[in-house]
C-alpha cells in the first residue's frame, strides 16, 4: 500500500505518487503472473491507496478501525475484530523514488528467516538488508499498532529528505523509473510469497489498551 495524498507545495511525485504508482504496478505484475502461470494466490490480495496520511494516517487508521480493531483516537487497539486474525501482512512504500535495499522488521525477529529467503532472490538488484529497527511516520504503523505485521521497505534516500520531501521540488522530474521498477518487482514477489504460505506471518505480542470505565 501507499498514500495517494500530497502537500500543496509540490505535485507530490515522490511523496507519495511514487509509492502509489509502484503499488499499481505490483497489482499489474501479479495479475499478469497469475494469468500466465495459472497459479492462483491462496489468500486474498488487496491494494490500497490511502488519503489523509499527512494529517495523521487518517485513511489507514479509519480502515483499520472499520475492519480490524476498535481503537482509541491515537490508533491504539481497545479490542480486536474477527478479521484481524485473517490478515497475514501489510507492505508499505513511502520514502520517495529510491530503490529498495531491504525491509524494516518493526521489532519482529520471527519474520527474519522468512524474509531472508525471499530477499536473497534479489541480490542482483542490490536488496539484501533486514533490520529489526522500527520506522515510523507512515501507514504501516496503523496495522502494526493492532497486531498485524506491517512493514515499510528500506529505500535509497536519493534527495528525498534533503530536497523533495514536502517541498516545491517534489515533482515528476525527481523520480527514477528504474528504481520504481525494481521496487515493484520486489514487492510483488513478497506479496505473492505471503499469499502462498500455509500459515500467516509470525506476529508480535499485542497489548490491548483498557477502555475508559474498564479500569
Amino acid at each position: 500500500r501507499a498514500h495517494f495524498y500530497s502537500l500543496h507545495s509540490g505535485t507530490g511525485a515522490s511523496d507519495n505518487a511514487a509509492g502509489s504508482s509502484v503499488m499499481m504496478e505490483v497489482a499489474r505484475i501479479l495479475m499478469e503472473t497469475i494469468k500466465e502461470s495459472g497459479v492462483k494466490p491462496r489468500r486474498t490480495l488487496r491494494i490500497a491507496l490511502w488519503t489523509g496520511e499527512e494529517q495523521g494516517l487518517l485513511g489507514s487508521r479509519a480502515y483499520v478501525a472499520e475492519h480490524f480493531a476498535e481503537t482509541d483516537p491515537r490508533g491504539n487497539p481497545l479490542s480486536l475484530k474477527p478479521e484481524q486474525e485473517k490478515i497475514s501482512a501489510y507492505y508499505n512504500l513511502d520514502n520517495g523514488t529510491g530503490k529498495i535495499r531491504g525491509v524494516y522488521l518493526q521489532g519482529n525477529p520471527d519474520v527474519a528467516p522468512i524474509f531472508r529467503v525471499w530477499l536473497d532472490e534479489f541480490k542482483d538488484l542490490e536488496a539484501s538488508t533486514l533490520t529489526l529497527s522500527n520506522t515510523g511516520g507512515t501507514d504501516h504503523r496503523s496495522f502494526d499498532a493492532v497486531g498485524i505485521p506491517g512493514f515499510q521497505f528500506i529505500q535509497d534516500p536519493v534527495a528525498y529528505f534533503n530536497r523533495t520531501h514536502h517541498s516545491n521540488m517534489d515533482n515528476l522530474d525527481h523520480l527514477i523509473e528504474d528504481d520504481l521498477k525494481q521496487a515493484a518487482t520486489i514487492i510483488a514477489s513478497f506479496v505473492f510469497h505471503t499469499a502462498q504460505r500455509d500459515e500467516i506471518l509470525p506476529r508480535k505480542a499485542l497489548d490491548l489498551k483498557e477502555k475508559e470505565g474498564d479500569k
